[in-house]
């Protein structure tokens, strides 16, 4: 059976010390059944099945909220740990032309490629809501029992290529629609005919791509994490019973 899932292993490797206890409950649950306890009452039982459907909720509700406060103006942009900045191997670049005044060459090029993944963030939703659809209680068992890398490695190993190969096309439409490939010919054009140096010019495409799903990733992350830890988040019946 296909196992392209997209978003499992963010939400799994973003558990904290702080919420170990709460995992290791969950974990519990795969077994076969758990008892939910109040006040030393049983209230409910808990199946495989309800568990994994509960992670699918977690990780659809996280998805739509993450994407969505991504595709607004300055979701990347004016967000510091995943605002996209020039590629480290154009690093001097930007410095020189920097010294040489272009400030405003190198701002445009860096805030374009935020705008581009911006512009691009809401086309992913479907693609991850479609692959969580396609996660199998398999797939849940396996980094749910595995060790504590064990949700970083599925990812690696089933994921990353063909998100790539999925959300490219759409990083491309919106450089082209934000003017941002403009922006970044100009920049490496001007600094390609400066004497003494060595011509540079990354791949814009990949670059803007990869570090865009590097942002959705750590936003997801950061709405199932808000699920696990705040009451409030949990909005449907089953996670109120499976975080609870």
């Amino acid at each position: 059976m296909k196992k392209i899932i997209i978003i499992t292993s963010l939400v799994l490797f973003s558990i904290s010390a702080v919420n170990a206890q709460l995992w290791k409950k969950v974990q519990e649950t795969v077994e076969e059944t758990v008892e939910e306890v109040v006040d030393g009452n049983v209230i409910t039982e808990l199946t495989e099945e309800e568990v994994a459907e509960a992670l699918r909720e977690a990780l659809t509700i996280g998805i739509e909220k993450g994407v969505t406060r991504l595709s607004k103006p300055d979701g990347y942009f004016k967000d510091p740990v995943i605002k996209i900045p020039m590629p480290k191997e154009a690093k001097q670049v930007e410095d020189k032309l920097r010294m040489l005044g272009q400030d405003k060459a190198v701002d445009d090029a860096i805030e374009s490629m935020n705008r581009a993944a911006e512009d691009a963030a809401s086309g992913a939703k479907d693609l991850f809501v479609n692959a969580i659809k396609e996660m199998t209680l398999q797939d849940v068992m396996n980094i749910l029992n595995g060790n504590d890398d064990a949700a970083t490695r599925f990812l690696e190993d089933h994921t990353r290529l063909q998100l790539v190969e999925k959300f490219k096309p759409l990083i491309k439409i919106s450089l082209e629609k934000v003017n941002a490939t403009k922006y970044w010919n100009a920049v490496f054009t001007t600094y390609n005919k400066l004497p003494f140096v060595s011509k540079v010019n990354p791949d814009l495409d990949d670059y803007v791509t990869n570090k865009a799903i590097d942002g959705l990733f750590i936003q997801i992350a950061k709405e199932e994490k808000e699920i696990r830890l705040n009451p409030a988040a949990r909005i449907t019946d089953l996670l109120k019973k499976v975080f609870a």
